[in-house]
């Protein structure tokens, strides 16, 4: 397999791409060629840092190809066009085989959420201290444990016990993971439900995998009301949902929202002030955990 790199500054990057897509590169990724430089620019408005930007002022542009000479005619051909003006063609390079698989499962380590309750994926031993696990391999879908956003949410979940709630709603299930939480502290009844078909089948293997009960399908399974509701997505989406979130709130229960930054809560105790009274519970890098008794 061999890459070609190429450097492009921000407003060549999307045609680049695509005529990189149309050559038949196998993958291509776009990196800041400033980064770790005095010139290293934020792109993602996250916490701490600047409002989002569409690109970086400098890119650089790899793409695989699985041979030298489809690289090399890739990188003529593009030279060639009207849109590679300010681009410049790095090389041409060998990429050694590597075993991909162990590369990456040497980044997922087991994930603490409290002292007797890990996330472990299916490779490594639990920890000794570890009384209760979620065995889960990272997938398409997201949710591995690693997000203070999902940590958050799962230490919740670990105070239901022995309290633990007959009916949970996990609302833009991803992996599952909060949903599998739940069944591992008690819940009797769980729908876990997402508009992505491949986040609800990866919820499927991954319950099916911890030996524990739900029901997994797209939004319009979720039925009636529920002891709690769990939704871990973004600020914007979990405004626009305030109305139907609520409804699915059972006289009592609880509502449990995350993906929400420390700045935004003002925006979402607003938003869902006509139908409950939100507060921050945790806090972790910046995200918020926020929750409502209904």
């Amino acid at each position: 397999m061999f890459e070609l790199r190429l450097l492009a500054p921000e407003e060549r990057v999307e045609d680049l791409s695509d005529a990189l897509d149309a050559l038949e590169a196998l993958s291509v990724s776009v990196e800041d060629a400033d980064a770790q430089t005095d010139a290293e620019q934020a792109l993602f408005g996250e916490p701490g840092m600047p409002p989002p930007k569409d690109g970086w002022q400098r890119s650089r542009v790899i793409a695989l190809f699985p041979d030298e000479g489809a690289a090399r005619e890739a990188a003529t051909l593009l030279s060639a066009q009207d849109f590679f003006a300010g681009c410049e063609v790095v090389g041409v390079a060998d990429v050694p085989e590597q075993d991909w698989v162990r590369l990456t499962q040497s980044q997922f380590a087991p994930v603490e959420i409290t002292p007797e309750f890990w996330i472990v994926p299916t490779w490594h031993e639990p920890p000794t201290q570890a009384r209760q696990t979620i065995r889960l391999d990272p997938g398409l879908a997201f949710g591995t444990g690693t997000h203070p956003t999902t940590r958050m949410c799962l230490r919740w979940i670990a105070t239901l016990q022995p309290a633990a709630p007959a009916r949970v709603l996990d609302y833009g299930c991803g992996s599952g993971i909060l949903a599998i939480g739940a069944a591992k502290f008690g819940a009797v009844a769980i729908d876990a439900v997402d508009i992505d078909p491949s986040a609800v089948e990866a919820t499927r293997l991954n319950a099916d995998a911890n030996a524990v009960t739900l029901n997994a399908g797209l939004p319009d399974a979720a039925q009636g009301r529920y002891d709690v509701v769990l939704a871990n997505i973004l600020a914007t989406p979990l405004k626009v949902l305030a109305p139907l979130l609520c409804a699915h709130v059972a006289p009592g229960g609880s509502l449990v929202l995350a993906g929400i930054l420390e700045r935004q809560a003002d925006e979402l105790k607003n938003a869902y002030a006509p139908y409950a009274a939100l507060e921050v519970s945790d806090a972790e890098d910046g995200w918020i955990l926020m929750t409502a008794r209904l």
